[in-house]
Parts: structure tokens; C-alpha cells; sequence
């Protein structure tokens, strides 16, 4: 068996033992069922022994042999380690596209304001934002460094924080006009509060309910709420004066500045105990591309930190 079909025959067993099936295989290969199933059979012939179970009945006919099982990690891995050096040699210039992924409300709120800066620095690097509220696979789906809110640990990925940030009721300016420019604490109980629901599967995510309790009004009976699933939906809704919003001081510092939103009861502190991070694969880390991104970002967001 030469070099090409062995790789060949190699990715066509891979992703048939992943997938459990030729014909799933197939498509992600971009051929036909038969011919994975003839390159499987070709890899089993040169080795002398089967590489899978076949099942006559069952979606997933496929099912790995135990030597098969025990060499698949391997495979993978290595698969993995020939798309990462096809990555530096495509990265290895400060020219080309950097792939970006970030939060919708994110790029939104604070990237797509400030990326001018970068492009006029950098440009012969053109940016593609990939706008994902999903954690998403790095390698598989091409990208090179991103932006994640949380506690700065996700799995094959370096992260180093770049913003803290804190946590504070909003208002806009008619929604205060119209209670003659007084609302109390006590008012949250009562008035329309806004919810956002973004990150509602994080336990440390900041909500409506811890502020109101760190605040000392215990336990949240408020009925009338608007629940958005979008951090930059919550601050619109909130200046469009529908009610009071539990804002992250990252997204709506530059609406408070303007003067579209309004924060109450800024004597009240709470932190948030989730914290903006730059994350890229370790083995890209010093990619010229991927080092001016980060380089600009930790001064841009070092800059507006500090402006605050």
C-alpha cells in the first residue's frame, strides 16, 4: 500500500469509526459509500485482520473492532497534529484572514466598534468574526483566536483574561423621566425587570435574583419580567424604555457614556464572578496574525478599563 492510499484508506476508517457508518463517512469525505468501504477493506487487507464488526440491521451498521478501538485515539491525534501544521504553514504570515469567534452580543456591543483600530494597524489582515453563542471547536471549525466569558478554563485552549467586569440595574432616560427622575430600591420589586438569559445554563451567571439578594431584598417575587436570550437585545429593550435591566458594565459602558442608558444605584457594588478572556490553541500562540490580535485587544481592553 503506497503513502496516499495508506492516508487515504487511514481517514476513511477514521471517520467511519466515528461516524459508525460508511455512508456518514462518505459525505463528510466527499465520496461515495463504496469507496470508503473499499479503502476500509484495503487498510484491513494490508494490516490482515478486520477493523470493524459488520451489522446486517441498525442505522449505525459499523461497530470498531477491539484493536481498532485501542489504535483510533492515535489516528486521531494524529490527523489532528497534520491539520495544525497545515495551519501554520496557511498562518504562518501576518497577511491572510484571522478568524475571530466571539459572542453576537459581544461583537455588538464592544468588538465592531473598536475593530476599525485593529484593521487600520493590521491592514493586510482581513478579520472574520464567526458570531457563536455555543462554545465551538477551534481546530475543526478553522479558528484562530476567540473571545469567552467565564472562569478562564476551557479544554485545549490557553486563555488569558483581559476584563473583569461589573453588574448594575439600568434604566433608560424616558422610563426614569416618566417616575419623575425617583426610583427606589424597593421599586424592583414591582417594576418591569428585564432578564438576560444568555448564559442561564452557568451556574456563576450573574441574574436578577443574586443582585436583588446582594442588595439585601432577599428572595425575588417579581412577576413582571421580559426574559432575552441576547445581552445586546437586553440593553436595547432596556432603552427603549421597557423596563430595568441587569446590565454587564462591558456591554453598556459606552450606552451610559452616551447617554442612552442610566445606571441606578451606583452606591451598590457586585461584581461579576465571570470575567472576558482571549483563548487560542497553545501550538498557534506565537502565529504573527494571532499575536497582533491579541497584542491589540489586551491594550484596547486595558485602555477601556481603565477609562471607566
Amino acid at each position: 500500500m503506497n503513502k496516499p492510499i495508506y492516508l487515504n484508506a487511514l481517514k476513511a476508517f477514521e471517520a467511519s469509526a466515528r461516524y459508525k457508518s460508511f455512508s456518514e463517512a462518505a459525505q463528510e469525505l466527499n465520496v461515495t459509500p463504496a469507496a470508503v468501504g473499499q479503502l476500509v477493506r484495503a487498510l484491513e487487507d494490508y494490516l490482515g485482520f478486520p477493523l470493524f464488526y459488520r451489522q446486517s440491521k441498525g442505522k449505525n451498521r459499523l461497530i470498531t473492532t477491539e484493536v481498532a478501538e485501542m489504535a483510533l485515539p492515535d489516528i486521531q491525534a494524529g490527523f489532528d497534529k497534520l491539520a495544525i501544521g497545515l495551519e501554520k504553514l496557511k498562518l504562518g504570515s501576518s497577511t491572510g484572514v484571522l478568524t475571530v469567534t466571539v459572542s453576537p452580543a459581544f461583537a455588538t456591543k464592544w468588538l465592531l466598534p473598536r475593530i476599525d483600530q485593529f484593521q487600520n494597524k493590521w491592514s493586510d489582515l482581513n478579520v472574520r468574526l464567526d458570531m457563536n453563542l455555543k462554545t465551538i471547536d477551534f481546530l475543526s471549525n478553522k479558528i484562530d483566536i476567540g473571545i469567552r466569558y467565564g472562569e478562564g478554563c476551557w479544554a485545549d485552549l490557553d486563555a488569558i483574561k483581559i476584563m473583569d467586569e461589573e453588574v448594575y440595574p439600568v434604566c433608560s432616560p424616558s422610563f426614569l423621566q416618566n417616575r419623575d427622575s425617583k426610583i427606589y430600591l424597593e421599586d424592583l420589586l414591582t417594576e418591569s425587570l428585564i432578564h438576560d438569559q444568555s448564559m442561564e445554563a452557568h451556574s456563576k451567571f450573574p441574574t436578577w435574583e443574586k443582585w436583588l439578594e446582594a442588595a439585601g431584598l432577599g428572595s425575588f417575587h417579581n412577576k413582571r419580567n421580559i426574559q432575552i436570550n441576547n445581552s445586546a437585545a437586553v440593553l436595547q429593550t432596556t432603552m427603549d424604555g421597557h423596563g430595568i435591566a441587569l446590565a454587564r458594565s462591558v456591554m453598556a459602558q459606552d450606552d451610559i457614556r452616551a447617554g442612552r442608558l442610566i445606571r441606578l444605584f451606583p452606591h451598590i457594588n457586585y461584581q461579576s464572578p465571570l470575567s472576558y478572556y482571549i483563548v487560542y490553541r497553545h501550538e498557534l500562540s506565537n502565529l504573527p496574525r494571532i499575536l497582533a490580535f491579541k497584542e491589540w485587544i489586551i491594550q484596547e481592553s486595558y485602555n477601556f478599563s481603565n477609562s471607566n
